[in-house]
């Protein structure tokens, strides 16, 4: 099917900013919904609330001059991380708006959909062992805060609504850490201690390397729901994941190739599957 126009959901963050930027170098026609709109991104905008199914019916399908025929939603909104709001409101909100663009896109009948999973759904912050590192796509979540389970509610709601339409597709992509270029000033003081960013197996992923994970999922011509890792090839640190596990994670079961640096969160099935390839090291950027 051809596609023109694309919806983004939350558009203004830092997900939706590059994601709207990659989508119009590739001439796509975009339209960003969100709370608040960005200037610097030139595509129409509006304001709405997607915990009101009302806004997510009229976003997916007209709004007056500004929306009109789209053929595919990404789908970014949410509270991006724990703790920002009392868990209760973080947990109604992404679960909330998430069923609404998905239940929206089923009355209009756009089957397909990318939308924002996280890699909080792995178990993060790993206080308890995963069953392996690296870490992937094969165990059950491990949902550990209001935001991760909200994200693993999604996940459960995308083979749920792709095992009652078999033309549907509903992409996950449980990133990481989302980082944009000034990000990577601060990756220096991360050095001095490996148990600064132990939550996640020192992992990240630069905002430009989303924005392509989300272009891939959107353009895959498969069917189905399916979650991939998007995790940049590095990890955050100098020093070798060896050593970083032997100290931090003492005994934690390794399966498989770990690296000097290699990601400790698997990208394999996002490169397999969707033929991820992250371009961006923060060693390269500074």
């Amino acid at each position: 099917m051809f596609m023109k126009n694309i919806l983004v959901t939350g558009g203004s963050g830092k997900a939706g900013r590059a994601t709207i930027k990659l989508l119009l170098e590739k001439n796509y026609n975009v339209f960003n919904v969100d709370f608040v709109n960005n200037s610097e991104l030139d595509v129409p905008f509006t304001k709405v609330d997607l915990e009101d199914f009302g806004d997510a019916m009229e976003v997916v399908s007209e709004i007056d001059d500004r929306i009109n025929g789209i053929d595919a939603v990404i789908h970014q909104a949410a509270i991006p991380a724990s703790g920002l709001e009392a868990n209760h409101k973080t947990f109604r909100a992404n679960t909330l708006s998430t069923y609404n663009i998905f239940q929206a896109s089923k009355v209009i009948k756009i089957n397909n959909i990318v939308w924002a999973s996280s890699e909080t759904v792995l178990g993060l912050p790993f206080d308890i062992y995963p069953p392996y590192v690296p870490v992937d796509e094969e165990y059950e979540p491990r949902p550990e805060s209001s935001y991760s389970l909200s994200k693993v509610m999604g996940e459960e709601m995308a083979r749920q609504y792709c095992r009652r339409n078999p033309e549907m597709k509903i992409f996950g992509l449980r990133y990481s850490n989302i980082m944009e270029k000034h990000d990577y000033k601060k990756f220096q003081s991360f050095q001095k201690d490996p148990f600064l960013r132990k939550w996640n197996f020192w992992g990240y992923i630069d905002a430009r390397d989303v924005a392509q994970a989300c272009l891939l999922a959107m353009e895959s011509k498969l069917k189905g729901a399916d979650n991939f890792i998007i995790a940049a090839d590095d990890t955050v640190m100098n020093e070798d994941n060896k050593s970083l596990l032997d100290k931090v994670f003492p005994n934690i079961n390794i399966k498989g190739d770990i690296g000097k640096n290699k990601t400790l969160l698997s990208n394999q099935k996002a490169k397999k599957i969707l033929g991820f390839n992250p371009e961006y090291s923060w060693k390269n950027e500074n």
